[in-house]
Formats: C-alpha cells, sequence, structure tokens
C-alpha cells in the first residue's frame, strides 16, 4: 500500500489518461504529460500570497466598477449614461429576464463568486469539511463559465458600433472594471487545483504502486474529475471529495451528440430571427447576426465586422462540426491520431464561450441607446436563441470525454514526465 505522501508523487493526465510519476518539483517550475503535454501540475512562489493578493484587488476592482457611470453616448444634444447595474436591469423591463440572468451570472456572479472561494480555500480558512470540500468542487467546475473579459471585448465592439451614430465616452467605473478582468485571470493562473486540493483533505492512499507509462484504465484506476485524486476505477464516490463518477464519463458520446443535436436545431432559427430590433424617428427595423456584419463592413468597420463574422458565424459552425468529429473519431471511425484529436478538443474548449461577445453587445447597445423616439436599440428573440446555442456547445463540450480518443492509440513508452520552467 502507497502512504499518503507517495500517492501524491502520481498523477493520472485528465486528458488522455496516462499514469505519470511527478518529480520533486522547485517553485516557478510545472509538470506536463508526456503523451499530451496538459499542464498537470504548477508549483508558484508563494501560492498563498499571490492568489490571495490578486483575488481581493479583484474583488475591490468589482465594487467600483458597479457604484460608478460605466459608458455614455451623446447624440445631437440628448445624452445617455448606464452602470453596469442598468444592463440587466434594462433587458428585464423588455421582458428579456433570461438574457438579465445570463448577464448577471457569467458577467458578474460566477466571477466574484470564483475569486470569494479562492480567498477562503487558499488560506485555509475554518470552515465546515463538508462546505470546503464543494465550494472546491464548484470552483474549478464554474471556472469556465466566468465571461467578464468577454463582455469587456462586447463592450468594445459597441463602441466601433455606435461612434457612428454619437459621442461615446467611459465612466468612472469602466478602468476598474477593465482592472477586474486582468486581476481575475491573473489570480485562476496563479491557482493549482492540485495544490488547493491537498490544503481540504489529504489524497487517499493506493493499495498498490501504480506503473508510470500506462493508462489508469488497464491498471484498473481511475481519475476523480473534481479531485484529481486516484482511485480504484470501479469506484463510485471519491473518498476524498465525494464527487461521483466512472473511469470513463458515463454515455458521454450520447450526451454530447444530444446536447449537439439540440444547438444545431437552435443555430438555424438563431441566425434567421432578428437578435435586435433598432427604433429610429420611429420607424422599427429587426437585424439578424449577417445583417450585423454586412452594415459593418460596408460602414467601413471591416476589422469589427470580421471579429463579429469569425465569434458569431464561423466559430460556432465550426465548433459544432469539430465536436461532432470528435464524437465521431472516439467511436472507432477515422485515424488513430490522438496529438491531432487533442489538440482540436483543447481548440475547441477554448474558443467556445468567446461566441457570447454578440450577445454582450445587443447587451451594452440595448441598455445604452435610449434617447426616446430618436433612437432606441432593443434585444429581440434571436438573441436568447443563439445564447442557447453558446451555452449547449459549451455543455456538449464539457460531456465529451478527451480519453476516449486517447483509448484507440496503442501506448507506448514515455518518460515519466516533462518538467519546465514557468
Amino acid at each position: 500500500m502507497c502512504s499518503s505522501q507517495r500517492t501524491e508523487q502520481w498523477m493520472l493526465c485528465p486528458q488522455c489518461d496516462l499514469m505519470t510519476h511527478l518529480p520533486a518539483m522547485a517553485p516557478g517550475s510545472k509538470a506536463s504529460c508526456p503523451r499530451c503535454h496538459t499542464t498537470l501540475v504548477s508549483r508558484w512562489h508563494e501560492p498563498q500570497k499571490r492568489p490571495t493578493a490578486y483575488a481581493l484587488a479583484a474583488l475591490f476592482m468589482l465594487l467600483l466598477a458597479n457604484l460608478f457611470p460605466f459608458v455614455n453616448m451623446q447624440v445631437k444634444g440628448l445624452g445617455s449614461e448606464i452602470t453596469l447595474m442598468q444592463i440587466p436591469q434594462v433587458m428585464v423591463d423588455e421582458d428579456y429576464s433570461s438574457l438579465a440572468t445570463l448577464f448577471l451570472l457569467f458577467v458578474q456572479g460566477v466571477p466574484a463568486f470564483c475569486m470569494i472561494s479562492i480567498l477562503l480555500l487558499v488560506n485555509n480558512v475554518r470552515l465546515p469539511l463538508t462546505l470546503k470540500r464543494g465550494l472546491a468542487r464548484v470552483l474549478f467546475q464554474l471556472k469556465t463559465w466566468g465571461m467578464a473579459e468577454i463582455f469587456l471585448a462586447g463592450v468594445l465592439v459597441s463602441f466601433v458600433k455606435l461612434m457612428a451614430y454619437g459621442d461615446i465616452g467611459i465612466g468612472s467605473s469602466f478602468i476598474p472594471w477593465c482592472l477586474f478582468c486582468v486581476l481575475q485571470l491573473r489570480t485562476f493562473q496563479c491557482v493549482d487545483r492540485r495544490w488547493i486540493w491537498q490544503q481540504v483533505a489529504p489524497m487517499p492512499t493506493l493499495l498498490h504502486t501504480p506503473i508510470a507509462g500506462q493508462t489508469g484504465l488497464r491498471q484498473g484506476l481511475r481519475s476523480c474529475s473534481s479531485c484529481t485524486a486516484i482511485l480504484p476505477a470501479g469506484q463510485l464516490h471519491c473518498s476524498r471529495c465525494g464527487a461521483a463518477g466512472h473511469a470513463r464519463r458515463k454515455h458521454s458520446l450520447q450526451w454530447t451528440l444530444a446536447l449537439l443535436l439540440t444547438s444545431i436545431l437552435l443555430y438555424v432559427p438563431a441566425n434567421l430571427l432578428p437578435i435586435m430590433v433598432t427604433e429610429a424617428l420611429g420607424n422599427r427595423m429587426g437585424s439578424t447576426i449577417m445583417a450585423g456584419v454586412v452594415l459593418l463592413w460596408s460602414d467601413g468597420s471591416w476589422p469589427v465586422a470580421l471579429v463579429i463574422f469569425i465569434a458569431s458565424i464561423m466559430v460556432p459552425t465550426l465548433k459544432m462540426l469539430a465536436i461532432g468529429w470528435l464524437c465521431w473519431n472516439a467511436n472507432g471511425h477515422g485515424q488513430r491520431d490522438g496529438e491531432k484529436m487533442h489538440l482540436l478538443y483543447e481548440v475547441v474548449e477554448f474558443v467556445g464561450r468567446w461566441s457570447m461577445i454578440d450577445v454582450f453587445v445587443i447587451a451594452v447597445l440595448s441598455s445604452l441607446v435610449r434617447i426616446g423616439r430618436l433612437m432606441s436599440i432593443y434585444p429581440d428573440i434571436g438573441a436568447l436563441l443563439f445564447a442557447l446555442v453558446v451555452i449547449l456547445t459549451m455543455f456538449a463540450a464539457m460531456t465529451f470525454d478527451p480519453r476516449l480518443n486517447w483509448d484507440r492509440v496503442s501506448e507506448v513508452k514515455h518518460k515519466e514526465s516533462g518538467v519546465d520552467g514557468q
């Protein structure tokens, strides 16, 4: 039986399931999987002080960003000014509470919750063990859903769109919001999941010493998707964090394909129906995603038109095709090229949420452009459908088990680990 201390030296790669023996690591280094090159562990200088400082600064900037005006607009002597909290309020007034909820969750709620959770966990604050486990589990599951920086990109795109109609200015809270985006990203960068779980609970002991360079499945072992503990393949609940799991995600391909098919069905009306309505001098005109791209291009704002086209048309389409290809390959078709499929999966995971940029552009426009009958902008049903498409494709990527593609690749000998300086 391996002791708890020796157990911490072993790790199953969450992407390719390769058993890796972790070497002694100096601060400022990281360990990578020798097969798929996924970063397994990062050792930071002062792993407690850095995340604490960044998280506290991020929360302070978030508070400032919500206290003062965010952006303003002047059109023919008439002005409009909004705060961050007025954005969801306007969407609620227009009977789009669902979009307001998504804004509050993804842009403010999730990032704030993650910063608070990191402060509590890295400083080992006295909390019931059940609560600590719950915070740690939820923290790393919600990390992907924080979209503060995507909202900031949407604001910048909105500026370019509105420059044709009037003068745009930034309020006192705009700079704090920019700093919040940078600080919360830096906080996540300085936090290592494995180190946090070592503060919460010890690693469960192993019945026998694992074999480096072989997959956990071949050795009858599995990795906990929440805390990275190594468990017997048949053990359904992790003895460390309590999370349920299997050696491979149960019905992974079925769930992924079901979510993918649903997102495709919604994607068609999301592109055909208007995502926003512009009212100018009493005339109402609906605008689809593609119509907005064409309008920006014809106005000479081709860089912004290109950004919207890539984020809202090209990325969702290619992401759906990529997820379909991953499922097809994992089902036993195509070439046994684990590295290519792994790269494709990483790209899908990274770019998927950036498609929300168009939804945030609409949120800013509909909140700021409120100048009576002269000009007003409202969200429309297409925006909600498009947001659902983005969310469903994100869930599809999350339910897909990337280890299924590696299971098709014949095992070869690998070095025990790769260690690089940060």
